[in-house]
């Protein structure tokens, strides 16, 4: 399938699942779907650093508060409208990825972990301590009732977030298919024989890290609007990085589609178990996820089907 294709698709589908969600005339569905949409963009873009580099993150949180403290910024400087403020995070974040990157890519396997884990309490720290972000006690930020030609802000906010989670898969998907996403595939494998093979490895873990940060961020843009009270220990909370791992794990992190299954999976059965039992069980539920999955299926969802649908396609085709 073409990439334009493959983009139409996805846009039919988010059509699709956008109407359904009127359809069904609950506020508390767009509420929910946002937060497993917003999982799906974060997923996908931890993947691109990864799952297709192999370099962990364990930063995600603060390239998610990063895009999210943006808004805040611009909220109280020049009111701006959410895509313009979408864009100006996913800008902020890729420049601190890029930064990041070009800082600590030089580093492998845990070190560059641990380098990454430090960046969120570095960020963490600053954001305590710039007042005109609201600082410690945190900012309100205050969102209209209604949006012209669509209704309920809330179904505004699920619109743009569905639009930014088919905008990370199609990316995700393209990157795949690329020499971008084959050169991602050889610093996986075996970094140093790429290095030694030309492969400018420095020069794609940059675009990696970039990308990755600029996706990130712009999923946390909106969140302002969506939960009108930011703070600290919100926009960096353990959850998103947990689950910005956990999710592509479970799913699978070779393939664009790992993350989206993961997302989805995790995601929904998150929210299921904030309304029937407590929201205190979420990241118990993708800890023991995780940790059966890791012994079950170390590939994941897709690296167990995989093996199947090979078969099967080879059968399919004509001798």
């Amino acid at each position: 399938m073409r990439w334009w294709t493959f983009l139409l698709a996805c846009s039919a589908v988010a059509a699709a699942v956008f109407f359904a969600a009127c359809w069904l005339a609950n506020d508390y569905y767009f509420f929910a779907g946002y937060t497993v949409l917003q999982f799906v963009v974060l997923a996908t873009a931890w993947n691109i650093l990864g799952g297709y580099c192999g370099y962990v993150n364990f930063g995600s949180a603060a390239f998610f508060a990063v895009g999210a403290y943006t808004t805040v910024f611009f909220h109280k400087a020049l009111p701006l409208p959410i895509p313009a403020l979408v864009l100006l995070a996913g800008i902020a974040s890729g420049l601190i990825g890029l930064g990041t990157g070009y800082l600590t890519l030089r580093l492998r396997g845990a070190f560059f972990s641990i380098a990454t884990l430090a960046l969120a309490v570095v960020l963490q720290t600053l954001v305590v301590n710039w007042n005109y972000v609201g600082g410690s006690r945190g900012a309100y930020v205050v969102r209209p009732n209604e949006v012209a030609l669509i209704g309920s802000y809330v179904q505004y906010l699920f619109l743009i977030m569905l639009a930014l989670a088919v905008g990370a898969l199609a990316v995700a998907r393209a990157i795949e298919r690329s020499r971008l996403g084959f050169g991602f595939a050889t610093i996986r494998d075996d970094e140093l024989a790429a290095e030694a093979s030309g492969v400018p490895t420095l020069k794609l873990k940059l675009i990696a890290t970039t990308l990755s940060g600029a996706l990130m961020g712009m999923a946390g843009a909106p969140f302002p609007y969506y939960i009108g009270y930011l703070e600290p220990a919100s926009a960096f909370g353990l959850p998103y990085a947990v689950n910005a791992i956990a999710m592509p794990m479970i799913g699978g992190t070779t393939s664009w589609v790992g993350p989206l299954i993961g997302a989805l999976l995790l995601g929904t059965l998150q929210q299921v178990a904030t309304v029937t039992i407590s929201s205190a069980v979420n990241l118990l539920l993708v800890g023991l996820l995780l940790v059966g999955f890791v012994i079950v299926a170390p590939k994941g969802i897709v690296g167990l089907v995989q093996p199947y649908w090979g078969r099967k396609r080879k059968r399919a085709e004509p001798p």
